[in-house]
């Protein structure tokens, strides 16, 4: 019986070194996105208004040249729990966009200076044109990216994740593939066309680093007054920046959403503690 324990005692530690490092890996060998702190995480978290302006500087100056926003409206980023720029910015920044509009009285489209009502517009005219100048494939819209791109955190990662509400898979994953552009191992061959990335999964993406147009390959920033608010220019930091626009893009009506489900939770706990003091008050003189 005592070979038997230990034996079981053995498999058990073993099991348990394996369980251990098992999250560090996902699928095909793929390292797992690391976690990030972020303002906005748990019950009562919200936005760092100056990151998402960061942000939003990261998308309109590297990422819109690609990528789409048609969910999100000028005036989106002036409304309360937005990134907080005034009106003004946002007509000014509105009417940096030429917009198709029409048709005119001549039956015709035109172009014609964004207003606040608009929506960002598509960086290529159609599918064809975005996939004649991306190698066939259409860059997917970044409206709600953030809430789409996850990753399998695994046993009992999802169970602790249940408890401390953790929501923050697609911005973790987003930052972690900006930071994960790395020359390929030995022994990996990565086909032309393709770069290497430690934490796509398969390690071979076909977006080559986007980055580089704010920082040289040794992560040195192109333009150290990229940030006007004085904010370091680092690889790490332009990841986060870029990952929390996207997370507010994706959800808007984050601190909105936190807060009624706050006052909700509140309006619970005191209706429960009514009811059970007045079902202690009905049947306190009756004998059970």
């Amino acid at each position: 019986m005592k070979n038997v324990s230990r034996l079981l005692s053995a498999a058990a530690l073993v099991a348990g070194m394996a369980f251990a490092q098992a999250p560090a890996l996902a699928a095909g060998g793929t390292e797992h996105p690391p976690g990030q702190k972020w303002s906005f995480s748990g019950p009562f978290g919200t936005y760092d208004r100056a990151q998402l302006q960061r942000g939003f500087k990261v998308f309109k100056e590297v990422c819109s040249a690609c990528h789409s926003l048609e969910k999100i409206a000028f005036r989106n980023l002036s409304e309360a729990g937005g990134p907080g720029f005034t009106e003004g910015q946002v007509k000014t920044l509105a009417a940096e966009y030429k917009v198709k509009d029409g048709p005119n009285e001549q039956g015709e489209m035109f172009e014609r200076p964004g207003r606040p009502s608009d929506r960002f517009p598509k960086p290529f005219a159609n599918d064809e044109a975005a996939k004649a100048a991306n190698n066939g494939a259409v860059p997917p819209d970044f409206s709600v990216i953030a809430k789409a791109r996850t990753y399998e955190r695994g046993f009992p990662m999802w169970l602790i994740d249940i408890v401390t509400q953790y929501q923050e898979q697609g911005v973790d994953y987003i930052t972690a593939i900006l930071i994960g552009y790395e020359d390929a191992p030995k022994g990996v061959t990565v086909e032309p066309g393709l770069n290497y990335n430690r934490y796509f999964p398969g390690n071979k993406i076909a977006m080559a680093n986007p980055l580089i147009a704010v920082l040289d390959d040794n992560g040195k920033p192109n333009d150290p007054n990229f940030y006007t608010d004085g904010t370091p220019v680092t690889r790490d930091q332009v990841a986060k920046d870029i990952s929390a626009f996207l997370m507010w893009a994706a959800e808007p009506k984050l601190e909105e959403r936190k807060q009624t489900g706050a006052k909700v939770i509140l309006w619970l706990m005191l209706l429960a503690g009514m009811l059970y003091f007045t079902k202690k008050r009905i049947w306190a003189n009756i004998a059970h």
